[in-house]
């Protein structure tokens, strides 16, 4: 993980501002909603308190049939195609145990009340309604009150169809309907009934009763209130209700029985894009606990929400839903509505308003932007940081990989060496860790040459001893020892001139005169010279047609190919090849030489060129330096150090890879030519 991303990953830790603050907004909208909650709890209590003295128009307690509005034109034919709006409010009659055994729907229009029945009974007992054995099989006996007046009608048919309804009670008043007639449906799981009667003519209350003659058991039921949305109830309602709210009230059952207002605001025109996305963050960030608005519904006939039954249970209650203009909210407050002492429906009183989520948007909106700038000033603060800094660690990187590449010698000073922080003591240490890795590279440069200066006397001495033992008188079992410290001395003192060679060649090469030449010219000399010496192997070149010039010592050069090729030929099988290339660069020259063979170790490959340095651990063994005499000479690593020098000598270096199909290895030698001395003389 590199330093500018650690940072980064601390300016984020900048973030916690934004979430303390909408923690904060969102506490403080919380305080805001509940005095509105309050505020309007107060306004309901009141307008509940002012409903109350209207006692006598207020709902009945308790149980009742609801009266919805007629969907349309109603065709009495027993099918409930006409009444599918409303099939989701059918009301179930009889006892718990009878649940969902005889569901009931009543609608009316101007003219009309029309009610359908639909029984669950599997089992067939069927008679007309006039027939001697109606009473004792399947038939719905309907009960309508009018005031003191009561009637009851059997309801039977034998077969689907219209039927006649039995009055089963006598009375000359005309309040109620004398007779009734309606559609028999049967069906596979029981029956259907639809009917109508005369809107003038509708009853205070009804009740509808089940006999199934398989279990002849069933009671009379009680007759319930009818109840429906009242005109005169919602002008009431109306002429207390505050302006720019929507109230409604509500039976003990939930069902609407008066409404007046609309929400203030509700009709406006569509949200613009920068309203719909400050609704957004409010209804997703700011206030998630909004239900659902299907829920509040203007169209439903009946509201079950969780909070309208805690208003009927006689405890105030408040939710908030989402608005259909999507840049506001509405509150909602449901009190219950009592009168003496008991609870006879409930209150609800609605509240739209884009102010709260408006100034909660502003204060979180704001509160964002602020944290956003400061996030972005920070971490860019950072960013610069830590750029600044890495570029400032790179330096020293760069600085200390060309001290590696160089053993220690650094042709300019070590950056940030002046600076005062850890990074200057960094550099500090650094310097101090490269004069001494410098001391001891210098020590064993200059090895050789102090070794050769001081082996030549005790060298001397034991050649001169074994001279003398040669006109000595010796036992012939002593001779064999003899030869072997002559052989001894001679490799002694091979090794003695080799040194001295590679010291002379040191101060050789830093004593080169340096001169403009053609380094292509140099370069295929050598080659036209090297073919019949690296016979039987193939010897390709790659060098280019036109004069590539350079300053510095061709000789050097020379001598420094001369090694390479013959390194090269040292390991190359007979049937091999070695590739001499000559390329030109953006700053100086490179000179290539490959060769197929063994490959290199890759931990030695930045040794080879080194002092003292050799892979060969025998004559038969995978060599870096070619044999130049006797199979038994000694090999101490001088070839290739002699090149390095040579390429430090123009400013250049060597290395050395072994090939990518592997194959073989390659030695390259790059060359930035010799810098070029001022001219000496007077004016």
């Amino acid at each position: 993980m590199s330093l500018r991303f650690k940072l980064l990953l601390i300016a984020l830790s900048t973030l916690a501002l934004p979430f303390s603050g909408w923690l904060f907004v969102r506490q403080m909208e919380e305080l805001l909603r509940q005095g509105q909650e309050q505020t309007l709890i107060a306004s309901a209590r009141a307008l509940a308190r002012a409903l109350g003295a209207l006692k006598t128009k207020l709902p009945p307690p308790g149980a009742v049939m609801y009266i919805h509005q007629a969907p349309g034109a109603i065709l009495i034919d027993g099918y409930p195609d006409d009444w599918r709006d409303l099939s989701a409010f059918a009301q179930n009659l009889g006892p718990a145990s009878d649940a969902q055994k005889v569901t009931l729907l009543l609608c009316a229009n101007d003219q009309w009340l029309y009610v359908l029945a639909n029984v669950r009974d599997a089992t067939r007992t069927r008679v007309e309604s006039r027939d001697p054995r109606a009473m004792t099989s399947d038939h719905l006996t309907l009960t309508l009150e009018h005031g003191a007046l009561t009637r009851r009608y059997l309801l039977a048919s034998a077969a689907p169809g219209r039927f006649d309804a039995l009055t089963l009670t006598d009375a000359t008043d005309n309040a109620l309907p004398t007779t009734l007639d309606g559609v028999w449906q049967d069906d596979g799981s029981g029956y259907r009934i639809e009917l109508r009667l005369p809107r003038a003519q509708m009853p205070d209350k009804l009740a509808l009763s089940m006999f199934d003659a398989a279990a002849p058991a069933a009671e009379a039921a009680e007759p319930l209130p009818l109840l429906m949305l009242s005109p005169e109830l919602s002008m009431e309602l109306g002429q207390f209700a505050p302006e720019g709210m929507r109230a409604r009230l509500l039976s003990g059952e939930g069902w609407v029985v008066a409404e007046t207002g609309t929400l203030a605001g509700a009709a406006t025109a569509p949200a613009s894009r920068r309203r719909w996305l400050e609704s957004l963050v409010y209804r997703h960030l700011i206030a998630p606990g909004l239900t659902r608005a299907e829920d509040f519904s203007i169209t439903l006939p009946r509201l079950a929400a969780p909070e309208i039954w805690q208003a009927l249970s006689g405890v105030a209650s408040t939710a908030w839903h989402p608005a259909a203009s999507e840049d506001q909210v509405v509150l909602a407050a449901a009190v219950p509505l009592k009168a003496d002492g008991e609870v006879r429906g409930a209150l609800l009183l609605e509240q739209a308003g884009d102010a709260l989520p408006l100034l909660t948007n502003r204060a979180l909106l704001g509160l964002v932007g602020a944290s956003l700038l400061a996030l972005a000033v920070a971490g860019g603060m950072l960013f610069v940081f830590a750029s600044a800094l890495s570029l400032r660690i790179r330096r020293l990187r760069n600085a200390a990989e060309r001290a590696l590449r160089t053993s220690g010698k650094m042709d300019t000073p070590l950056p940030l060496l002046d600076a005062r922080d850890e990074l200057g003591d960094l550099a500090r240490s650094f310097a101090r860790l490269l004069d001494e890795v410098g001391t001891y590279t210098d020590y064993l440069r200059t090895l050789a040459s102090k070794l050769s200066h001081e082996l030549q006397t005790p060298l001397a001495i034991v050649k001169s001893s074994l001279d003398n033992l040669d006109h000595q008188a010796m036992p012939a079992d002593a001779q064999p020892y003899l030869a072997r410290a002559r052989g001894g001395a001679e490799r002694l003192g091979a090794i003695v001139r080799a040194m001295s060679e590679a010291s002379r060649m040191e101060r050789a090469i830093a004593g080169a005169d340096a001169e403009d030449f053609d380094l292509a010219a140099v370069v295929r000399g050598c080659v036209d010279a090297y073919r019949p010496l690296v016979s039987p192997r193939r010897l390709d070149s790659e060098l280019p047609t036109e004069s590539l010039l350079m300053h510095g010592a061709p000789e050097l050069i020379a001598q420094a190919l001369d090694k390479l090729v013959d390194n090269a030929r040292s390991f190359a099988p007979d049937d091999g090849w070695i590739r001499i290339s000559l390329s030109t660069r953006d700053d100086g020259a490179e000179i290539a030489v490959a060769n197929s063979g063994p490959l290199l170790p890759p931990t030695m490959q930045d040794r080879l060129f080194d002092s003292l340095v050799s892979l060969r651990t025998s004559a038969a063994s995978k060599t870096v330096e070619p044999t130049p005499g006797r199979a038994d000479a000694p090999h101490l690593g001088l070839g290739l150090y002699v090149v390095r020098l040579i390429a430090e000598a123009h400013r250049g270096e060597a290395s050395a890879r072994n090939l990518d199909d592997g194959t073989g290895v390659e030695f390259c030698l790059h060359l930035r030519g010799m810098p070029r001395r001022p001219l000496s003389g007077s004016i």
